[in-house]
C-alpha cells in the first residue's frame, strides 16, 4: 500500500508498507517536491506491488503535497520560453488562443509571476541570495535618541 508524507524540510515522500517477518515497515519509493509523471514513474520502478497513478494523486492532493501534470510541465516550459522572447508559429499561437479561450486582463503581480513559472529550485536560489544580497547592502538605519512615549493613565 503507496501513501504520502509531508517531511520538515519541505518535500514529501511517497511510502509504500509491507509486510515482514518483523511487522510493517514503510520503505521511501521517492522523494519530491512536486508529484510529476517523472516521480510517478521512479514510485512504480521502485514499488514490489501495482500502484494506481490516479490514486496515489489522490493520496497526494490529500497529504496537501503539489501535483503537476504533463501538460503543467509543458505549459510551465512555453511560458518561460515566451518570457524569454521566443515565439510559437503564428498557426500554433491561434490554436491556443483558440483553445484556451479568452482571458481578462492580468494583474501586474500574475505577469510578474510568469517568469519564475517552472523556474528550477537552483534559479530560485540564486535570486533569493541576489534579493539578500541587496538588503545586506541597505544603510543601516540611526535610531538616535530614543522615543518616549507619554504614560497612559488608566480609568478606574
Amino acid at each position: 500500500m503507496a501513501y504520502v508524507v509531508a517531511k520538515s524540510n519541505g518535500t514529501w515522500e511517497a511510502r509504500e508498507s509491507v509486510r515482514t517477518g518483523k511487522g510493517p515497515r514503510s520503505r521511501t519509493l521517492a522523494s519530491f517536491r512536486e508529484l510529476t509523471p517523472e516521480v510517478e514513474v521512479k514510485i512504480r520502478g521502485r514499488s514490489s506491488g501495482t500502484i494506481e497513478i490516479e490514486d496515489l494523486r489522490s493520496k497526494a492532493l490529500r497529504a496537501g503535497a503539489p501535483v503537476g501534470t504533463e501538460v503543467d510541465r509543458l505549459a510551465a516550459r512555453l511560458l518561460r520560453a515566451i518570457e524569454a522572447g521566443e515565439r510559437p508559429s503564428h498557426r500554433l499561437r491561434r490554436m491556443l488562443l483558440d483553445e484556451l479561450g479568452e482571458s481578462p486582463e492580468l494583474s501586474h503581480e500574475i505577469e510578474r509571476m510568469k517568469m519564475w513559472t517552472g523556474a528550477s529550485m537552483e534559479e530560485r536560489g540564486e535570486a533569493l541570495v541576489d534579493l539578500l544580497g541587496v538588503g545586506d547592502n541597505l544603510p543601516a538605519r540611526d535610531f538616535g535618541e530614543r522615543v518616549v512615549f507619554p504614560r497612559l493613565r488608566s480609568v478606574s
